[in-house]
């Protein structure tokens, strides 16, 4: 997403249609000038993405390919990276520019909570990860971490991480990205865009420690979004149009490359992925275009390529 930071901080522009015809067992359509960037999967088939250009969230069924727009978000809003909270029945949505993040019941799309975090403009919310009692939401352009508590009670008020370490580096257009957390939250997994890197980060005190990559290393600059599965660390690689997985140690210290999905592979299908999610033995990953531009051109067709685990 670095290439793009000037195009993204832009308003929001409302684009939709509905999707197209029934898709390969590969690619699941979106619908068309959707813009999307974020993917998250909830129960069953059923998988949501964001909007980009609107914050409009689409839901859809990976295995038929059916769906429709679930949020057709208020003027100005933006969906980057989400997640679903599946004890509450939500989806929290990364609001990019706006500064927000917003919460949607992911049974019907209604409004569950608008959570100011940060000045519109002043930062760019990327990516989220759910824990048992939190939201984790990562800043692009501020070394900073949100926590948003998530309870019986509701959604509570956001608190602001300071990070140190690696993790506070401040070093281009695009610094933190992707998010995710290890089964009992105490350790946060962070994709540091400009460093080429993924680190640790210790949600308590916001020290971050990058992960060592032994043998062949990461792309540079390619970082977005990703996912832990057990102890492999799969992370979207978007202008290189790959998904690697990197198999991490014990502690989280350092970690190899065991798998490596390219576009070859896959018949040509990868467009720029940002962001994955599982399903199964299965991996969801949402093509962005960001070749294109933001917007893309008028007509500009979107998909999710699903991809067995290697």
């Amino acid at each position: 997403m670095s290439k793009l930071v000037a195009l993204l901080l832009i308003a929001p522009v409302a684009v939709l249609t509905t999707a197209g015809a029934r898709p390969s067992p590969d690619s699941v359509p979106l619908p068309d000038d959707f813009a999307p960037e974020g993917i998250a999967v909830g129960t069953g088939d059923t998988f949501y993405v964001g909007s980009l250009a609107d914050g409009d969230i689409y839901r859809g069924d990976l295995r038929t390919g059916a769906g429709d727009v679930l949020v057709d978000a208020p003027p100005g809003r933006q969906a980057v990276g989400l997640k679903v909270d599946q004890r509450r029945h939500a989806i929290v949505v990364a609001g990019g520019v706006t500064g927000h993040v917003f919460v949607y019941d992911s049974r019907d799309g209604e409004p569950l909570a608008d959570v100011a975090v940060a000045p519109a403009g002043d930062t760019f919310l990327n990516d989220v990860t759910v824990t048992r009692d939190a939201a984790y939401v990562t800043d692009s352009l501020n070394p900073v971490l949100y926590r948003i508590p998530l309870g019986p009670g509701g959604v509570g008020a956001p608190e602001t991480i300071a990070l140190t370490g690696p993790a506070a580096t401040i070093a281009g257009d695009f610094n933190l990205n992707g998010i995710t957390a290890t089964a009992n939250g105490r350790t946060l997994i962070v994709a540091h865009s400009a460093l080429g890197a993924v680190l640790t980060v210790d949600p308590a005190t916001g020290a971050s420690a990058e992960i060592e990559i032994v043998g062949e290393p990461l792309t540079p600059g390619t970082q977005d979004g990703i996912l832990l599965d057990g102890r492999t660390l799969w992370v979207v690689e978007n202008f290189a149009n790959r998904v690697v997985g990197v198999t991490l140690s014990p502690d989280l210290s350092s970690g190899r490359i065991t798998d490596v999905i390219t576009d070859d592979d896959i018949g040509d299908l990868f467009r720029i992925p940002t962001t994955v999610a599982e399903h199964g033995n299965r991996l969801a990953v949402v093509n962005a275009r960001f070749d294109l531009g933001m917007p893309p051109p008028p007509g500009t067709d979107f998909d999710v390529v699903v991809v067995d685990k290697p």
